[in-house]
């Protein structure tokens, strides 16, 4: 079936930290008097921590511990403030970037007639980031995991962005970079999904390495 309307993922998909979660945490500890932190050393430290959890809920208490357990190993002494203000900075525009295939994919379907729409887990400040982008005009829909109490793959969230969108959940394709969360997710809801893998060599049919790849698809069913 043609897709009526297509949903996205947005960190890993649309957006990334930029030039990398390392970077800004450091950054924002060299506020503090913490200087000369290397940034690839916090970036795989993050990583870690984000593996690591288990019931990751988007809340500030889940994502303070992620950060407090990425700079535990460092074994460097912050303030209280510190966690407010690394909080804080992800909320501001200039420390994502835009992947480059997304702005033409987006208007390229929006000019095809179809529906588009954002789900994700994140917390309150997705939402006003993703105006702060320019992205949010490209959306009809936005169902935010903080918003709906359940995260990815629940499949209310996929329900509800097809309720949104007016279309079947059979008629929604989405697109993220997350296996469980977006491909399994989706399809147990009973729409389609594609997953992108924009790092690693892609391996199975339902992967695609660029948005880009997305047009293709689309224009092929």
């Amino acid at each position: 079936m043609t897709p009526r309307a297509v949903t996205f993922d947005v960190g890993g998909t649309l957006i990334e930290p930029w030039p990398s979660v390392g970077h800004v945490y450091a950054g924002v500890a060299s506020r503090f008097g913490v200087k000369d932190l290397a940034p690839g050393r916090l970036t795989e430290n993050f990583i870690g921590a984000w593996k690591a959890q288990t019931h990751f809920d988007y809340s500030r208490d889940s994502w303070f511990a992620v950060v407090r357990e990425t700079f535990a190993p460092l074994q460097v002494e912050l303030p209280p403030e510190f966690f407010p203000a690394v909080y804080d900075r992800f909320a501001e525009p200039d420390v994502w970037r835009i992947y480059d295939d997304v702005l033409p994919t987006l208007q390229s379907l929006r000019e095809r007639g179809l529906k588009l729409g954002i789900i994700s887990n994140w917390d309150q400040r997705l939402r006003p980031l993703l105006s702060r982008l320019g992205l949010q005009p490209f959306f009809d829909s936005q169902v935010i995991s903080c918003e709906i109490g359940a995260t990815k793959p629940d499949a209310r969230l996929f329900q509800k962005a097809a309720a949104e969108l007016a279309v079947t959940t059979a008629e929604l394709l989405h697109v993220g970079d997350h296996h469980q969360f977006d491909l399994v997710g989706a399809r147990q809801a009973g729409a389609s999904a594609l997953q992108i893998e924009r790092r690693h060599p892609m391996t199975e049919p339902w992967q695609i390495a660029s948005l880009r790849e997305l047009l293709v698809r689309i224009s092929n069913r």
